[in-house]
């Protein structure tokens, strides 16, 4: 399995959270770039930004991370409108100071050269204040500004310490498990029954038929599959009736051991073999 890339030493801690999250349940399902394209319709360049940290994926992304691998999307999605809120401040940050800075600036620019005015004497002139003393009419909302964003970044960090004490609690319990032990409902048993019928090997489970299957099948087929793979001494995993990585690996070993095109997929001439 590839090393993943270390994460940017600027990355928001909520967004560090939140992708160090979806780099386990990635990392654990086995799944590739790909193929996590193919399961949650965003692409594997899309899915390199988000786990790579440089960008942060959609919500959608993360419910349909958490989906594929049975995994509960409360707590990544609480990370997930933390790490929100505090990237649109940054963003805010800068616009902000710019129109400040922006007001200052107009509030600075001399005026016109002074011109002999016959007016009041040099001692009535020198009693009145000069301008450059009074504060600058764009500074009280700069300083309101700063004081909201920072309450704001207060407030945000209280957030996310209450998340990781929670997960602390847990959430890192959830994320070490199988995903499949995480669904909401439990996955059919399978009981693998061998024996010889006619000259062919079956599991008694699918009734004999030869369906064709590929990587992302479930059902009893995958299941018989999984029995008769066991039988010829190469493991697919869990009998569990869900064609994964595992069961892939298996189904590719068979078919280079037996002469096969290996495609990893369970047609006709590798059925033929298997039960034979």
């Amino acid at each position: 399995m590839p090393r993943s890339k270390t994460l940017p030493a600027e990355l928001d801690p909520s967004a560090r959270q939140l992708v160090t999250r979806l780099r386990r349940l990635k990392d654990h399902s086995e799944l590739t770039m790909r193929q996590l394209a193919v399961k949650t319709g965003y692409s594997a360049k899309s899915w390199e930004r988000y786990l790579g940290g440089t960008s942060l994926p959609p919500r959608e992304a993360v419910e349909a991370l958490a989906r594929i691998t049975g995994t509960d999307p409360v707590s990544l999605l609480a990370l997930h409108e933390i790490a929100a809120d505090s990237r649109d401040a940054r963003r805010a940050r800068p616009a902000a100071q710019q129109q400040n800075e922006q007001r200052e600036r107009e509030q600075e620019q001399p005026g016109s050269p002074a011109t002999p005015h016959p007016g009041p004497p040099a001692a009535a002139t020198a009693r009145t204040p000069p301008p450059a003393t009074e504060p600058a009419p764009g500074l009280f909302p700069h300083i309101a500004l700063t004081a909201g964003i920072a309450a704001l970044a207060v407030a945000l960090a209280a957030a996310l310490l209450l998340m990781l004490r929670l997960d602390d609690e847990a959430g890192q319990a959830a994320v070490t498990v199988s995903p499949r032990t995480t669904a909401a409902s439990p996955p059919p048993s399978y009981t693998c029954r061998i024996t010889r019928l006619d000259g062919r090997w079956s599991a008694g489970i699918n009734k004999g038929r030869n369906t064709e299957i590929v990587y992302g099948a479930t059902g009893a087929d995958v299941a018989e599959a999984q029995c008769l793979l066991r039988r010829a001494g190469i493991s697919p995993g869990g009998i569990d009736g869900m064609f994964g990585p595992l069961t892939l690996r298996a189904v590719k070993t068979f078919q280079d051991r037996a002469g096969l095109t290996v495609d990893g997929m369970l047609g006709p001439r590798s059925w033929k073999a298997l039960r034979g």
